[in-house]
């Protein structure tokens, strides 16, 4: 029997890093008091099953182990040739999830001395900046909201002394991705707002940002003549206090074609700083927060330990363990492969590196089954592959390097769904797994039982 690794993703928000380095040897895994080495060279195996895992997530663990893994582990025939291990990360994350730039992420909220009940100026220039007439017709930046703010005015950059405003220009906000600006400011000489400092600004429509918002402003110069514009990186940026983050290209952060005309700006904005006392309350209380947060990993610690060496079946990986941390998408489950895939540029599944618009073909997030040679690949190569957003997107692109055969079948199932003789149905809750696993015994069939 050929020898295969079957990767599986119940366990919602699951954290790994690539089982296949198991293979290589105990050498390759983490020390420390929670590591387990399992001595797979020890006896063959015909397949090796890892189930992608959260730390708290004992609940469905157990469940697993109450019921398919159970009735592995009894079955004469298959006991002896399939083995089958938890992948966890050994590292809870060390901030709470009330102080992290985001849910999936480990990245602290970096938020100090806010700048509150005052508008603020987003961007500034040094006053020895020249102007620079650029031929640029459109202009943009892109930038993320780490704390709600306010935008009240869009503003550009104009030095002509003495004889007013002469231009023609468009300054628009749009949500990243959206089609539609969400407010817009229009300057030409009979109308070109105030001027503060070396910038015109005009007020526009007042909408609250929410945390994590990811917005671009574009300039577009309406006359032949292109922008006054600056490098962002010659511009001083002013964040707030951390509350915002303006994002360069040349950084690595986004994609060059997600940008609208040439990367800098051509102006700037005012925003406002909202819910100010909220913001004064969280930081003042971050430190009992921290302290709380880091006992309660210690007691995780302890009972994933208790639970690795009652069951032996956990592997702990050296990752922090939080969804960005993982090269694996588990909550998106689609039909099987998936041709012609969009890239998404915001939200959850957010895939800022990859830069094609669409991914290869990829299988869907519930599970796949990989051959022995192909471990051997991804192994000798661990080192120089980058992991993208996703372990499912990750695994696409890295095979699109090989070109393996792909099979698919119709009852590795994608959502959530029962149907006769499948092989895998995401997204079930404990109580439900166990439901449908007594149902499955008593009539053989999870999705249905006939009255007798």
């Amino acid at each position: 029997m050929r020898n295969w690794l079957v990767l599986l993703c119940p366990c919602a928000v699951g954290v790994a890093l690539h089982l296949w380095l198991l293979l290589g040897g105990p050498g390759r895994l983490p020390a420390g008091p929670l590591a387990f080495f399992p001595q797979w060279e020890l006896k063959h195996y015909d397949v090796i099953v890892g189930v992608l895992s959260a730390r708290h997530n004992h609940e469905l663990r157990n469940v697993i182990r109450n019921t398919w893994f159970k009735h592995l582990k009894q079955h004469p025939v298959l006991s002896p040739r399939v083995l089958v291990k938890f992948i966890i990360g050994a590292h809870g994350c060390g901030v709470p999830v009330k102080d992290r730039e985001d849910p999936y992420s480990c990245k602290l909220l970096n938020i100090t001395n806010p700048v509150l009940n005052q508008e603020i100026e987003a961007f500034s220039l040094p006053e020895d900046t020249p102007s620079v007439l650029s031929e640029d017709h459109i202009v943009s930046v892109n930038f993320r909201v780490l704390y709600p703010i306010v935008i009240t005015s869009l503003g550009v950059f104009y030095d002509a002394d003495g004889v007013g405003f002469q231009r023609n220009i468009t300054v628009k906000l749009y949500q990243t991705e959206q089609e539609e600006a969400l407010f817009s400011a229009r300057f030409s000489p009979p109308s070109c707002g105030v001027q503060v400092n070396r910038l015109w600004y005009k007020p526009v429509e007042q909408f609250i940002l929410p945390e994590s918002f990811e917005g671009t402003i574009v300039w577009e110069s309406q006359d032949l003549q292109g922008l006054v514009s600056r490098n962002l990186h010659k511009v001083m940026v002013n964040d707030g206090g951390g509350v915002l983050r303006v994002s360069m290209t040349g950084e690595g952060s986004w994609p060059h074609e997600f940008t609208d005309g040439v990367e800098g700006i051509a102006g700037g904005f005012i925003y406002t700083i909202q819910e100010g006392d909220a913001l004064l309350e969280s930081l003042h209380t971050r430190p009992e927060r921290f302290e709380n947060h880091l006992k309660n990993l210690e007691e995780e610690d302890a009972l994933l330990k208790e639970e690795s060496s009652a069951y032996d079946d956990i592997v702990f990986v050296d990752i922090v363990d939080t969804y960005r941390n993982v090269p694996a998408k588990l909550l998106n489950f689609y039909r099987c492969f998936r041709l012609n895939w969009a890239v998404d540029r915001t939200g959850k599944w957010q895939e800022l590196e990859y830069p094609s618009p669409a991914y290869p073909a990829f299988a869907c997030g519930s599970g796949y089954v990989i051959s022995k040679d192909i471990v051997q690949w991804l192994a000798s190569n661990s080192e120089r592959l980058k992991t993208y957003q996703g372990e499912d997107v990750s695994m696409g692109i890295w095979m699109a390097a090989i070109g393996p055969k792909r099979y698919q079948d119709s009852l590795w199932l994608c959502e959530k769904t029962c149907e006769t003789g499948m092989l895998s149905s995401p997204q079930y809750s404990p109580q439900e797994l166990t439901e449908l696993w007594k149902v499955k015994e008593l009539c053989g069939d999870p999705c249905r039982c006939e009255e007798r």
